[in-house]
């Protein structure tokens, strides 16, 4: 294992590429997908079931972290790694969505964000600098800039204001992140829907010569289209020796579009929050456990998966502890989603090193499509 971070392009395929992401606590295989683990838990999972699914690396969030237990208490208790048992990398938000998604509970100005806490109502600070110490604290190993994320649509004044306040915010964390050996800092390109802040967003980041790239505020009400339209807009601009992440994406069919438009890294709480909420997501499309037709359905989700969760469990049984309420349910169709979506991420790394991606996209497309078309029949 290196004890320093780096990032190598093993093949492309078009603009898609696999590589790795190497750093001291494990290889991150490209293009991944990152388990949301807000509070330091991937929600209704043990930590060595994610690692199992092919997982290499999780997420946690600066914000949440913060309230509840503490940076503070999470050093003085051996960092976050220990704490939850994931001795592999950890990716931390920087708190900047909860820019956007506590906007009731937050002010904000130059010098960072003051929040209302959601749990208790206790006033705190987080400065670009505060939001790097944390994460330090915390022990991330990639640690995101913090951002001003804006909910589209938006007025264009509101989209470069934020724009610009991140850009200055980027250079501070980086300053503030210094050189810590095997971590790296990523920054963030905001810009909206407005091609031209876009670019001048991805410009200036690569002119601090981050350790990595990330694409910050899309998914957030956007058409499908708009997010594409942004991807292809921003990536011509991002260095080819720089791992891409695309934040908070996204459905199957998001990840296999951005995927073949250069994206290397992903997260999202999708298919951790249907699964507590009787969605699953097959090879054969979604599916609403909560649905009355899957009383009586002895079949399980998948029998060619490999994850008990899909290959085990009738989807009748599956239906009645959804619909009871049962914590079980809620853990096999966590299991199943995250597996549904690492197996994904392995076949687009597989496709890719084989120069048949497209061929890949056309036939999980024909898999969800088949079983929407047997359904209408």
């Amino acid at each position: 294992m290196t004890d320093q971070f780096s990032f190598t392009v093993a093949a492309t395929d078009g603009a898609a590429r696999t590589g790795e992401i190497r750093m001291p606590r494990g290889v991150i295989r490209t293009p991944a997908f990152m388990p949301v683990g807000t509070a330091g838990t991937v929600k209704a999972m043990y930590p060595e079931q994610v690692k199992a699914l092919g997982a290499d690396v999780v997420l946690g969030n600066t914000y949440h972290l913060m309230l509840r237990p503490g940076a503070e208490r999470v050093a003085r208790l051996g960092g976050l790694h220990a704490m939850m048992q994931w001795p592999y990398p950890i990716l931390t938000d920087s708190g900047g969505f909860q820019v956007m998604s506590l906007a009731g509970l937050r002010k904000l100005d130059e010098t960072g964000v003051r929040f209302q806490s959601h749990i208790d109502g206790t006033a705190h600070l987080l400065s670009p600098e505060r939001s790097i110490e944390i994460q330090g604290l915390l022990g991330s190993d990639i640690q995101m800039q913090l951002d001003e994320c804006v909910r589209l649509p938006a007025p264009e004044a509101a989209i470069e204001s934020a724009m610009r306040l991140s850009l200055r915010w980027a250079e501070r964390c980086r300053i503030a992140f210094g050189d810590q050996p095997g971590r790296a800092m990523f920054g963030i390109v905001q810009g909206g829907d407005i091609p031209a802040l876009r670019v001048e967003s991805a410009r200036a980041l690569v002119g601090l010569d981050l350790k990595g790239y990330a694409i910050g505020g899309l998914a957030v009400g956007e058409p499908q289209a708009t997010m594409l339209a942004m991807i292809e807009t921003v990536e011509p601009h991002l260095p080819t020796t720089k791992p891409r992440y695309l934040m908070g994406v996204g459905t199957p069919d998001d990840i296999v579009q951005a995927v073949s438009r250069g994206i290397d890294m992903f997260d999202c709480v999708m298919p951790t929050r249907a699964g507590r909420h009787g969605m699953v997501y097959t090879r054969h499309g979604r599916l609403n456990l909560r649905n009355a037709r899957f009383a009586e359905d002895n079949a399980p989700l998948d029998p060619e998966s490999t994850c008990p969760a899909a290959n085990q469990y009738s989807k009748a049984y599956l239906h009645h502890l959804v619909r009871a309420g049962e914590i079980l349910g809620m853990m096999l169709l966590t299991w199943n989603n995250l597996s549904y979506y690492q197996d994904l991420m392995a076949g687009l790394r597989r496709a890719i090193a084989a120069g048949r991606l497209q061929d890949f996209i056309g036939e999980t497309r024909e898999g969800w499509e088949k079983a929407e078309r047997d359904r209408a029949a």
